[in-house]
Parts: C-alpha cells; sequence; structure tokens
C-alpha cells in the first residue's frame, strides 16, 4: 500500500515497523476497505524498487514484511519475512531454499 508521494504504509510496533504485503491488488484493496487507517493508500506493486526504497523508515526503527494471509482483513494472521527472505523471493530464487534449515 503506497501514497502518491510514494510514502509506504506501515504499522508501528514498539521496536519496529511491519510493511503488510498482499497475494494481489485485489486483496490489497479489500483488506483496505477494512482498514481506516490504510485509506490514503493505494494498492501497488512491491517489486525489487520498491524493497530498495525500504530499508529504515522513521525513528532508526527496523522493518520487517508481513505476507498477509488471504482472508485475514484485520491483517493478524500471515508470515513475517525479513528483507534478505522477501530479496530472495522477488530475484526469482527458489522458495524451497528459503524454508531449508
Amino acid at each position: 500500500m503506497q501514497r502518491a508521494n510514494g510514502d509506504w504504509f506501515a504499522i508501528k510496533e514498539p521496536q519496529r515497523f511491519r510493511v503488510p504485503l498482499f497475494s494481489s491488488l485485489s486483496e490489497a484493496a479489500l483488506v483496505r476497505a477494512f482498514n481506516v487507517e490504510m485509506l490514503v493508500f493505494s494498492p501497488a506493486i512491491f517489486d525489487e524498487r520498491a524493497l530498495k526504497q525500504i530499508g529504515q523508515l522513521e525513528d532508526d526503527r527496523a522493518v520487517y514484511f508481513w505476507l498477509v494471509e488471504k482472508a485475514s482483513r484485520n491483517m493478524r494472521r500471515g508470515v513475517a519475512l525479513q528483507h534478505e527472505d522477501l530479496n530472495l523471493i522477488l530475484t526469482g530464487a527458489d522458495v524451497e531454499a528459503i524454508t531449508k534449515d
């Protein structure tokens, strides 16, 4: 979710920011309708360029990404991804390699 001025939507937590990501633009638009704080943001494609823009937001808080589970209108269910994980996904790395420990 991004504003016209380029700001990305992030949920402020005590020690960091959580940037929600959605499986599709339509899923993002649906969640937006249920969350008034998102109404000034529009669904946007999150790509490698966007990942480079987001590192540290404000207050020097760390950022992590939250892949929101489908049908989770309040964005509480999902999977946490670190910057490195998302970079691997966006650059086309094998998802199986990410999940192996």
